[in-house]
């Protein structure tokens, strides 16, 4: 047997993206793979469970987790949730409830004491979705503490939500592990300067007030599997995410297979997929076939036209809702919360994983291609062009107030 590797890194080391070979990269699909996953690695926690989300919510998954986390607490595991102040509105809930009585702090990033507040500041969000065991697993994905059936805006859905994540083992954990440890006490220590008593009450009840020096984490070899993690913020790693797709769209040669549920990419993204479709690589496009939230629908569809005359397929997903952003580009893959719209690639913080192996590329594929299989539904030009003169109004509204949108942001002229 190996023995393990611990490193203990400077708290607030370097996050630049590092592709090391090392690591085991199981795929999750849905919440049926991917809670009892995170329930199997929580409830095996010896040392402290790091949690980030955007989304808390009290339904089923919601008060799952919940416990799974309350029973580490109480065996004396260090258990830190983070949600994000817009996504997980207040910390009054029956989970955040269970998680104090049993010791586990929890904390809001950027609690707002109003939803209607105009400020752009508003919509720099905490939208990873990242968890740390005892620095030896990490969990990377689009899936937010949500039960797979059920929609804060829908309610029930007949079939489950389609979004995918990974569990790594190796030497990527350590970096996730500083990731989450760095934000979390950032967002402590800003919450404790400007008094956010009900955002951080939880956090700050024994919390040490000295920050840790370093993060201790497992980076044993635990596969061959070559990865990397691509951070978003609004400093030093701005377009991490958004760069790590152009590099792999630009050398595709064979095929471009893209799933994401927001989707409104730049015109630097467009010419890319454009120009990979035009040198006979196969550029497909999963996105939402049914609505969840209007303006990013029908602007996305805004875009179809131009995608679809230069070549690329869209399929939109229809069997129930799409959440997922991930890719599969030759023998590159990525999955994690990154969204290929304005908010994710030019506000939020975001968290994907690449992997640079033919075997998980191939899976994710397949996984892709069989959602497509079963509920997707392909976008002929000729249709696109026939669709009703209310779509086409709503379309070019749309198209122009997230335009509109971007510009606001003071990043338009880049994206």
């Amino acid at each position: 047997m190996t023995d393990r590797q611990f490193v203990s890194l400077p708290w607030y080391e370097s996050l630049r993206p590092q592709l090391r070979s090392g690591h085991d990269v199981t795929l999750l699909e849905s919440g049926a793979e991917y809670f009892p996953a995170l329930e199997q690695a929580i409830a095996a926690a010896r040392d402290s469970v790091h949690l980030e989300t955007y989304i808390f919510e009290d339904d089923p998954a919601g008060r799952r987790i919940a416990a799974a986390l309350a029973q580490a607490a109480r065996r004396g595991v260090s258990v830190n949730v983070l949600v994000d102040g817009f996504g997980t509105i207040g910390l009054d809930s029956d989970w955040a409830r269970t998680l104090a009585a049993a010791g586990a702090r929890v904390a809001s990033f950027g609690p707002l004491r109003s939803r209607f507040t105009l400020d752009r500041r508003r919509l720099r969000r905490l939208h990873r979705k990242l968890v740390v065991v005892d620095g030896s697993v990490a969990f990377v994905g689009g899936m937010n503490v949500l039960d797979d059936l059920n929609d804060p805006n829908h309610g029930a859905l007949e079939q489950p939500r389609l979004d995918y994540a990974v569990r790594v083992r190796g030497p990527l954990v350590a970096q996730v592990h500083v990731a989450v440890a760095r934000l979390w006490w950032e967002t402590v220590i800003v919450n404790r300067s400007l008094r956010r008593a009900a955002a951080g009450a939880a956090a700050q009840r024994g919390e040490p007030a000295a920050l840790p020096e370093t993060v201790r984490s497992d980076v044993t070899p635990a596969g061959r599997v070559r990865a990397a993690l691509l951070l978003r913020d609004n400093l030093r790693h701005r377009r991490t995410i958004e760069r790590a797709y152009l590099r792999a769209i630009g050398r595709a040669r064979r095929e471009v297979l893209i799933a994401c549920a927001y989707f409104f990419p730049g015109a630097r993204f467009r010419r890319a997929l454009l120009a990979a479709a035009a040198r006979g690589v196969r550029v497909r496009l999963l996105l939402q076939g049914r609505i969840e939230y209007r303006l990013p629908h029908y602007g996305s569809q805004a875009l179809y036209e131009e995608l679809l005359r230069g070549g690329v397929e869209i399929v939109e997903y229809r069997r129930s809702f799409l959440h997922a952003k991930v890719a599969v580009v030759d023998d590159w893959a990525t999955v994690g919360s990154s969204n290929i719209d304005p908010f994710s690639l030019l506000l939020a913080r975001e968290a994907n994983v690449s992997v640079q192996d033919p075997v998980f590329a191939r899976l994710l594929r397949e996984r892709l291609c069989a959602a497509i299989d079963s509920g997707g539904v392909p976008v002929a030009l000729s249709s696109h062009r026939r669709r009703p003169w209310p779509v086409r109004l709503m379309n070019a509204v749309a198209f122009l107030v997230l335009r509109i949108g971007v510009a606001l942001t003071g990043e338009g002229g880049r994206y």
